[in-house]
């Protein structure tokens, strides 16, 4: 059987790193699927528990030179600032020398660089001391046979050191002036730029880029609990489910629950998107991490921590932040032979430029500065920066992505298919109209229960009276509709209760997907469902109520009733939504279950020219293949059992939260308010991750295949290399982060 777990993973300088962790998890034949994810530090695996376990595969990853850990549905805890450690501060202080020396050497004033022997000293304190985490990370990933960047520094900087040292010591003694040719400063510097690079990038990863460290700091760490009949502020860990808890103005929720007393207005952005308070009252739900902007209530806690909804979509956002889009692929293949083919240019620079220039210094130098200029992390965060902080923008909009996978293909969509009901209507419908099969029509507002307050037994189906049978009609259809979850059952049996009719129980429920629901109430066959299904058919000149209504038909011993119209209205940005769109060129299809009357209306309502009405959801299933088949890139939406066959068809799809759960569970993104510019939201921000991931891409190629010419041709010295490496990361790191200021439109 298979189990994905999930690992954090430490001691990664670059993308090389993750290659090699993936290269080795996926050569074992119990894994079936490894992926790393350089920017989050994570692996996700997924193997099969019978010939492997967890710690089994920690020891696999620590083996290729790294520490694992797994990664559990408990609520990590608040992430802390970043100091800078001791050595890297140690590393800056030995670099001033250096930077004054090389500023007064710029400016004529040679006298302003230490005297070698100082020079030695500061740059053996760095090599052999300061530099040695470089040495252990280039040794141990030569051993797991892939190189990274650490290699080229230490390969770079001990070249140096060591051409400087033997000048200065053994070309010295033998009378030559060896102060004209050290280059100390060159290893110095470019170790401490790159260490510096390594921890603004470290810090970036960690913070900036994770969403995850905002949203545990949504929940309180103290909170007032009543205990012993009495107030007092305890930790949120020390809280229990079925504690009261006190929540006033400027205080955030600290648990999923129910109000029990008091009023107030919540502030839910943070899970729904929406930007709107919401009223609380008693017995209205309470998510953690809203926040109270007005009012004062006491809620009692039903779900804590990693079980809350804000725990559930922080897991959800770490798995997906983890994952890998399959853009990434092209900066694994690049980082594969990156590094060996660095050193091959690095070599046949050597070369050539001693048989060109004669002169084995300058060689020395050009071959540095093109192993120090190239990086290799550029590459490895270009997709998961960016992918990292599209995540956080996604959620931040009430969009939960699966996977990076997701992302990446939301980004392509050019058509969308829509159910109709709960997705572009209120999936509230009411029952308009009711018409009876001896010719009566009635509307919903003017039922009302016969006057001695009882509802007629099942035998008076033969009543002759209008408001006798529209009351029966109701109770009848109310008994079968009672179980289901669907909306028009829920206005129905809504209808009935609002009604004072009394609800008898039905027995033996059968339903037959995509047509109706049968069973028996009091000794009678009851069915409910389609017109066809029941055996009815409406008078073709029936009001026009009738023509663009959902209609739901009743039978009884085989014997059509009557009928129920129910109409369902728009949602109020449903309009606007469907605009937005249609202004980045997607096409647009509905594809309801509901007659093809009332998805015309709903159509002509939107401007929507493609819509189709009483599919089935193998129909719609197929419709959707179809689309694909012709070139299509096919976004799904819907909220019912009855669209996932669709949903699973679709290139990514989204399901509505709250909906059926074989919808969620099928869907690649789920929509936390039942609204399509949520959909809209989606495409907006996968589109602007996909062109920044480009952006990230093209510049990470760019500066290498700019920068290693420029080196071998002597144009950038060791010291210039090494900096603009460290730049090339941050810049990617700076690009991703702008996705953090796109606006949405």
């Amino acid at each position: 059987m298979t189990q994905k777990a999930r690992f954090q993973i430490n001691g990664m300088t670059c993308q090389a790193c993750a290659s090699r962790i993936e290269k080795v998890l996926n050569k074992k034949d119990f894994v079936q699927t490894a992926s790393v994810n350089f920017a989050s530090e994570e692996a996700q695996v997924v193997f099969d528990d019978s010939k492997t376990d967890v710690a089994a595969l920690i020891d696999i990853i620590g083996k290729t030179g790294f520490e694992a850990a797994e990664k559990t549905d408990a609520l990590p805890d608040v992430p802390s600032e970043h100091p800078v450690g001791w050595r890297l501060w140690l590393l800056l202080a030995v670099n001033v020398p250096f930077l004054i020396g090389m500023a007064g050497m710029m400016g004529g004033r040679h006298d302003w660089m230490l005297p070698a022997p100082w020079q030695f000293a500061l740059a053996s304190v760095v090599q052999l001391w300061l530099a040695v985490p470089f040495y252990k990370s280039a040794w141990a990933s030569i051993r797991g046979g892939l190189a990274n960047m650490d290699v080229l520094v230490t390969v770079g900087t001990l070249s140096i050191y060591l051409y400087s040292t033997y000048m200065i010591f053994v070309h010295r003694a033998m009378g030559h002036d060896g102060m004209a040719h050290v280059y100390f400063e060159a290893g110095v510097m470019v170790v401490g730029f790159v260490s510096l690079g390594k921890f603004l990038e470290h810090r970036a990863k960690k913070s900036s880029l994770n969403s995850l460290g905002l949203l545990l700091k949504l929940t309180p760490r103290q909170v007032n609990v009543e205990r012993g009949g009495r107030w007092q502020s305890l930790p949120l860990d020390q809280v229990q489910i079925g504690d009261l808890i006190r929540a006033s103005h400027g205080e955030r929720i600290a648990a999923d629950g129910i109000v029990e007393s008091g009023s107030g207005w919540a502030d839910e952005s943070h899970l729904t998107g929406e930007s709107q308070p919401e009223a609380k009252t008693a017995g209205s739900k309470v998510l953690a991490g809203a926040m109270i902007t007005d009012g004062s209530i006491v809620y009692r806690a039903r779900q804590l921590g990693s079980q809350t909804l804000l725990g559930d979509m922080m897991a959800a956002l770490s798995e997906a932040q983890g994952s890998k889009a399959p853009i990434a692929r092209v900066a694994d293949k690049a980082a594969a032979v990156f590094v060996p083919s660095v050193v091959a240019v690095s070599l046949i620079t050597l070369v050539l430029t001693w048989l060109i220039k004669g002169s084995w210094e300058t060689a020395l130098v050009h071959a540095v500065a093109v192993l120090v200029i190239a990086c290799p992390c550029a590459l490895g965060l270009a997709t998961p920066a960016a992918v990292m902080v599209g995540m956080g923008k996604a959620v931040k909009h009430g969009v939960w992505f699966k996977d990076a996978a997701a992302m990446e293909e939301a980004a392509r969509v050019d058509t969308v298919v829509l159910d109709k009901t709960g997705t572009l209507t209120e999936g509230r419908p009411q029952v308009a109209a009711i018409w009876l099969s001896d010719g009566h029509t009635g509307s919903s507002v003017n039922l009302r229960p016969p006057e001695n307050g009882t509802s007629p037994n099942a035998n008076t189906v033969e009543a002759n009276t209008s408001e006798i049978a529209e009351t029966e009609l109701l109770r009848l259809a109310a008994a079968i509709e009672q179980n289901a979850a669907h909306p028009l059952a829920r206005a129905i049996v809504q209808t009935a209760l609002s009604r004072g009719i009394a609800v008898p129980e039905a027995r033996n429920a059968q339903t037959e997907a995509g047509a109706g629901i049968a069973a028996e109430v009091e000794g009678i066959l009851v069915k409910v469902g389609k017109p066809d299904y029941c055996g009815l058919a409406l008078p073709e000149n029936s009001d026009g109520i009738w023509q663009i209504a959902t209609i739901v038909a009743v039978s009884a011993n085989g014997r059509p009733l009557g009928a129920f119209a129910l109409s369902d209205g728009l949602k109020s940005d449903t309009a606007a939504a469907i605009g937005r769109l249609k202004a980045h060129g997607i096409g647009i299809y509905i594809m309801s279950g509901d007659n093809q009357n009332t998805v015309d209306y709903t159509a002509k309502q939107l401007g929507i020219a493609h819509a189709f009405g009483g599919m089935s959801p193998r129909d719609k299933a197929a419709a959707v293949q179809q689309l694909k088949a012709s070139g299509k890139t096919v976004a799904m939406v819907g909220d019912g059992i009855n669209d996932a066959p669709a949903l699973a068809a679709a290139n990514v799809s989204f399901a509505m939260k709250g909906g059926a759960d074989a919808a969620e569970h099928t869907a690649s993104a789920t929509l936390m308010q039942h609204s399509v510019n949520q959909l809209a939201d989606a495409l907006a921000v996968s589109r602007a991750t996909l062109k920044n991931i480009r952006q990230n891409l093209f510049f990470a190629f760019f500066y290498n295949i700019l920068g290693i010419p420029l080196a071998a041709l002597g144009l950038l010295t060791p010291v210039i290399a090494g900096a603009a490496m460290a730049l090339s990361s941050i810049s990617v790191l700076g690009n991703a982060l702008r996705l953090k200021r796109v606006k949405i439109d």
